[in-house]
């Protein structure tokens, strides 16, 4: 398939999965690796700025425990992480040492994305790595996290990370061709996907399929990662990592594999935050009417369009935006707490001053300027 970005690729992220990094058994498959290792280092030094998000931490702890499958205990997990990754960054270091490069190793949870702070600090340090000349290499930090702060897998960290710092290209490596209409081991009739323009719930349900028994991911994930990297602004491409040079053949546009085309045009560094990384306090249901003004015209969200409100949370809090069928459309910072929402929703606003008398004091509940869309 051959494809016109129409704008300039610089930037670009590489994820890649346990799967393709490992033999079955757990073990890093060192010729894959070494193979992934040529294929950045060429585009590097062809003057593309690389970020290696790379998952095998657990696997490469396992496959140096000899262990026969993944621990189940969170202390073990996190232990055979902590093994894994030196193992894993001794090997990075290696190759990219081979062919000139310099790496640098940053292990993210999900509190250095939601955190406004952190999330800035983050992306400071990835943009300073990349001046130097390094390349950066992103993992989830497996040895600390808890639910409470795990992005959950690598597939959505790396659409993170791509929206974090401005990529223009996102390319997920996977043990399969792309997207298919039917898991391809199983079914002879699934056909692969080239092109995708908008992830519908028709899209969704081609995703349903685990990950190998050491990953963590799947295509339902890869998914995912597409909506929130397309959210962005980026492309998302999902290609098979045995392919020699299928990172080379994707920054020339023409390859194998599935491409997710961007619905948004770049977006403020504040609104993306909000959009991706943020976690909402609470929620909102929108009518159909303030839909169409959010989506389509732009506006702020006044009360008379909100129909239900869901949590409890004070006023400057990021909220969720949902419509009547509880699709997340948007998220954005309230201008008020949920019992004044819940008082004032489906009034206008010459009826609210009565309702909230000196608490009154905005004519909109979520402005535009806070205020960031999903669904386009």
């Amino acid at each position: 398939m051959k494809i016109d970005y129409g704008r300039e690729i610089k930037r670009v992220i590489v994820k890649v999965g346990t799967s393709t990094l490992t033999h079955v058994n757990g073990t890093i498959n060192i010729k894959k690796l070494e193979q992934l290792v040529r294929g950045l280092a060429d585009i590097s030094n062809r003057g593309y700025e690389v970020i290696l998000v790379s998952s095998g931490a657990v696997g490469a702890g396992v496959g140096k425990l000899q262990k026969k499958k993944k621990p189940t205990t969170l202390p073990e997990k996190q232990a055979i992480a902590a093994i894994g990754q030196v193992t894993l960054m001794h090997i990075y270091e290696k190759f990219f040492g081979e062919y000139n490069k310099v790496v640098g190793q940053v292990l993210l949870t999900r509190d250095d994305l939601v955190d406004r702070k952190r999330n800035l600090n983050a992306k400071n340090t990835l943009l300073a790595l990349l001046q130097l000349g390094a390349i950066p290499i992103i993992n989830e930090n497996d040895t600390v996290a808890v639910d409470e702060i795990k992005v959950g897998d690598n597939d959505r960290l790396a659409a993170f990370v791509a929206s974090l710092i401005d990529a223009d290209l996102l390319i997920i490596l996977s043990d399969v061709d792309g997207l298919y209409t039917a898991n391809p081991a199983t079914c002879k009739d699934g056909v692969l996907i080239d092109k995708v323009e908008k992830i519908t719930p028709e899209i969704e349900a081609y995703g349903g399929c685990e990950g190998s028994s050491f990953g963590t991911g799947g295509m339902k994930t890869k998914l995912e990662a597409a909506k929130i990297g397309t959210a962005a602004g980026v492309f998302v491409v999902i290609g098979n990592g045995n392919e020699k040079n299928l990172i080379s053949d994707v920054i020339k546009g023409d390859f194998k594999g599935t491409i997710f085309i961007p619905h948004n045009k770049k977006i403020h560094t504040k609104k993306k935050w909000l959009l991706l990384s943020s976690k909402p306090k609470g929620s909102v249901t929108i009518d159909d009417g303030a839909q169409v003004a959010l989506l389509k015209d732009g506006k702020s969200l006044l009360a008379i369009g909100i129909v239900q409100v869901d949590g409890n949370f004070e006023a400057d809090s990021v909220i969720s935006i949902k419509n009547t069928q509880d699709i997340e459309i948007g998220r954005g910072i309230t201008y008020y707490n949920s019992k004044n929402i819940d008082k004032i929703k489906g009034f206008k606003n010459k009826d609210i001053t009565k309702i909230l008398e000196s608490e009154y004091e905005y004519d909109n509940v979520i402005h535009r300027d806070n205020m960031s869309v999903i669904r386009m």
